[in-house]
């Protein structure tokens, strides 16, 4: 991606995404079983999508299960997937009719089958949606697939087809999950944690970070809005001078 001129100021992030974290302490703080705080993030994030293309949100990636959530116990696993089998049944109508192109990134092959079902049926319903783009990522870790798109770039240049001298910045952005879609502006991490997680860290180099105690479940529009208003009093320098400095 390209990167621009030095502290540039940028009141719209674009491209948000959305580390949805704290379901598990909503719930404990609620009395109520773990099931019931995923249950409630369902919900969260139906509501932030409704209010991303009023607020010229373009590109909106959510980190809904990653490679480490395998650890969990098998209960709690699969009631995470039977929701994300749940919110597709329920929403894609809706995401068709709000503009919404839904796509996932991932190791998505190693999903249950029902879910891998669902997703090809949303992502193929909902193709046409140009007014927001709604990236799940599941069954994902930046690590992986770093070490994946490496690992094609070296199998390219064994067969003969690059050198590696040619391997730059934009040729290995383009063997990553993401390669159709810009770097994120702005990474939102609710629950108070300041850690990315293993969440887009080659496509993270300029985002900027913002991180609220409010936990997912809890996370509404107006939180939203907190969170684009803090982005649009920062300036990003991409490692320059900062303008408020003298520098230009």
């Amino acid at each position: 991606m390209s990167v621009p001129l030095s502290g540039e100021r940028s009141p719209i992030a674009q491209h948000v995404a959305i580390i949805m974290d704290g379901n598990g302490r909503w719930a404990k703080r609620q009395g109520l079983p773990r099931a019931e705080g995923h249950r409630r993030g369902v919900l969260a994030l139906k509501d932030i999508v409704k209010a991303a293309k009023p607020r010229q949100i373009k590109y909106l990636t959510v980190y809904a299960f990653s490679t480490e959530n395998w650890r969990r116990p098998q209960a709690e696993i699969d009631v995470l997937m039977d929701l994300l089998v749940e919110f597709l049944d329920s929403e894609i109508a809706e995401l068709r009719s709000q503009g919404v192109r839904l796509s996932a990134i991932g190791h998505l092959e190693e999903l249950p089958e029902r879910c891998q079902q669902k997703l090809a049926e949303g992502m193929a319903a909902t193709r046409q949606g140009h007014d927001l783009s709604l990236t799940l990522a599941l069954n994902y870790g930046s690590r992986r697939e770093i070490v994946d798109a490496a690992r094609q770039l070296a199998e390219a240049a064994q067969r003969g087809e690059i050198q590696p001298a040619e391997i730059s910045d934009a040729l290995f952005s383009a063997h990553l999950s993401t390669k159709d879609l810009p770097d994120p502006d702005l990474i939102i991490r609710p629950s108070g944690e300041w850690r990315l997680s293993n969440f887009l860290l080659w496509q993270a180099a300029y985002a900027e970070i913002y991180s609220t105690e409010v936990l997912w479940p809890d996370f509404d529009a107006a939180q939203l809005d907190l969170a684009l208003a803090a982005f649009a009093r920062r300036e990003r320098r991409y490692g320059a001078v900062s303008s408020r400095d003298g520098g230009s």
